[in-house]
């Protein structure tokens, strides 16, 4: 039964990948939007920048591991 639960959680296509990197994009811009309130000036804008520099390389990952198991 939890082997079940566990499939339901796992990327199987990149139409699954994009929309999963799509939520993380999300989160990412809004937790830059705070840091920007926080941290006026360049500070913010480098952090809103590491926000949403890490959605771009786990992205790449992502669509990177779900090509590989596809190739298998």
């Amino acid at each position: 039964m939890l082997s079940r639960i566990a499939r339901l959680f796992v990327i199987k296509t990149k139409f699954e990948a994009f929309l999963v990197i799509y939520g993380l994009g999300c989160g990412a811009v809004e937790r830059g939007m705070h840091y920007r309130a926080l941290y006026p000036g360049p500070q913010g804008w480098v952090l809103f920048g590491a926000c949403t520099i890490a959605v771009f390389m786990a992205g790449a990952k992502i669509i990177e591991a779900v090509e590989r198991s596809a190739s298998d």
